[in-house]
């Protein structure tokens, strides 16, 4: 029978997933980017743990948000094929990688590359630019731009356990000027790939506790429905503020608790 401390644990986790499954769905980033954070910091668990055990939840919880951006025609499928594939490497060897760096040092990495997600996100608010129209994107997307971006993607996505979504938004819109609704669409589908082999990569190095994941699980579906409802319905300029808030307070909690720990 289960212990009173590792039910207690299962529930928070299946709190965390629904929060984290609203924000997936909401702007694209695979929910990782809360979860890490949650497990590290409410669960105590170890750093890699904290780093491999968001990434086998981030799956179900992208698939239900693209399949939500899909359906409204706001997810370039190809794209993110192209994307993923591209990743797909790089994503194995960002997840062993950051074994051999160590827990501490990922993340504090992770709270930097989110402050600086935050930044750029800011100031694309400022500064906006200007979404490229379908018909034109769809033959200025070359396949050697969408091949950088994945390689980066996937790296990210398995050295910090974060699917990678809140580089790749960022990087859809800045680089290959993508609306926020449709790189938000994208990004999900490419991160539900990207995050297979950033899972199997870390559940054979032992870096998954798979009660905390399989209390994360629970909520993470209906979260993203939710997370894409709200976010198909809102202006692109409050989904980019919203995002860019939420990047700076978990990225500010992330790197004050890593380095306090270091000293």
């Amino acid at each position: 029978m289960p212990s009173s401390s590792a039910v207690g644990d299962w529930a928070l986790a299946a709190v965390v997933g629904l929060v984290s499954g609203v924000l997936s769905g909401a702007f694209g980033i695979g929910g990782g980017i809360v979860t890490t954070p949650a497990i590290r910091l409410l669960l105590g668990a170890p750093a890699l743990i904290a780093v491999g055990t968001p990434l086998p939840v981030i799956i179900p919880a992208a698939l239900t948000g693209a399949f939500a951006y899909n359906r409204s025609g706001r997810a370039d499928l190809r794209a993110a094929l192209v994307i993923a594939l591209a990743g797909a490497l790089p994503a194995v060897g960002g997840a062993l990688l950051a074994t051999r760096v160590g827990g501490s040092i990922v993340l504090v990495g992770t709270a930097l590359l989110i402050l600086w997600a935050a930044t750029d996100t800011i100031l694309q608010v400022l500064h906006p630019p200007t979404p490229l129209p379908d018909e034109t994107r769809s033959t200025q997307l070359r396949v050697l731009a969408l091949v950088g971006v994945g390689a980066i993607t996937g790296l990210y996505s398995g050295f910090f356990g974060l699917g990678g979504g809140f580089v790749l938004v960022p990087l859809l819109t800045r680089w290959l000027r993508f609306g926020v609704k449709r790189a938000v669409g994208t990004s999900l589908a490419t991160v539900a790939i990207l995050a297979i082999p950033g899972t199997v990569t870390h559940a054979l190095l032992g870096n998954i506790d798979w009660l905390i994941a399989a209390g994360l699980a629970v909520g993470v579906v209906p979260g993203a429905l939710l997370g894409a409802r709200i976010s198909l319905g809102a202006h692109d300029r409050q989904i980019r503020i919203a995002f860019a808030l939420l990047l700076v307070v978990v990225g500010v909690l992330l790197a004050v608790t890593e380095l306090t720990g270091l000293q």
